[in-house]
């Protein structure tokens, strides 16, 4: 049983990372449903996380070479214009970082304790759906290289605002993305652009925190069957999420964050 809730956890995580409905809430709700010491062990939170970014960081990464590769020859070689939207384009994903690493190290403890209260959850998932309603018949002109540094500052804001529990990630970027007037696609690959650096900062200070608490070499396969389910998940539901976004389906994300919004909040309150 305990190795069929961490398979059960990985699926949670691996469908709940990619789509706009809060991980880190669904992972909170289940933890006051079900009495399982598995939402209390840190080195799985962080394996299955590392596992959905594996996942999108295959998805992403032709994109991420292209970039990579224009940055540094932009800056190196000799033909800089040649590379100047790929250089402008990491220099937006840097920028739509900031907002959300200032706000994590200054409200860190305020986020992880005086926040973290289900019946805020309950209301962030229905701020989430309305949020998604909102923009869900947006559709922007602005593709990849028309985003410019403000938008890049506007997203990011939209981004460190879902560090409140139960606020979905991705979801208040998309919301970010579609009210600069980015396209969908563009919005979509953006969104999951500025997911990287944050995934691979919160890993970095997780290993972190194994280091100190220590690693249980007994549930190895816990570990590791849970980060398999989250990967295939995650797969699975970003390609899920890619045909809900282009349609312009948003609003089907919101009917449901509206449900369990108001199932929590009656289960709780």
């Amino acid at each position: 049983m305990e190795l069929i809730k961490y398979i059960i956890l990985g699926i949670i995580q691996g469908i709940t990372e990619p789509l706009p409905i809060s991980s880190s809430g669904h992972i909170f709700i289940f933890k006051q449903l079900f009495d399982t010491n598995i939402f209390n062990d840190l080195n799985f939170e962080i394996f299955v996380n590392f596992a959905s970014f594996i996942a999108i960081f295959i998805i992403f990464y032709k994109d991420i070479i292209t970039l990579i590769k224009g940055f540094f020859l932009h800056i190196f070689g000799k033909n800089k214009k040649k590379y100047a939207n790929e250089f402008k384009y990491c220099m937006l994903i840097v920028l739509g970082t900031i907002p959300v690493g200032i706000t994590g190290i200054l409200l860190k403890d305020i986020i992880e304790t005086t926040l973290n209260r289900t019946w805020i959850v309950g209301i962030t998932f229905i701020i989430t759906g309305i949020c998604l309603l909102i923009v869900k018949n947006i559709n922007g002109n602005k593709d990849d290289y028309k985003i410019t540094y403000k938008d890049a500052l506007i997203i990011g804001l939209f981004q460190a605002i879902a560090l409140l529990p139960g606020l979905s990630r991705s979801g208040m970027v998309l919301v970010g993305c579609l009210l600069c007037k980015l396209n969908r696609t563009s919005s979509l690959k953006y969104t999951f652009m500025l997911y990287l650096p944050v995934s691979v900062a919160t890993f970095i200070l997780g290993i972190k925190d194994v280091i100190e608490v220590g690693f249980n070499s007994s549930l190895l396969l816990n570990y590791s069957l849970g980060m398999i389910f989250s990967f295939i998940f995650t797969l699975l539901t970003y390609k899920v999420l890619t045909e809900i976004v282009r349609k312009g389906k948003l609003w089907k994300f919101s009917i449901y964050l509206f449900i369990i919004g108001i199932l929590t909040l009656i289960i709780f309150i």
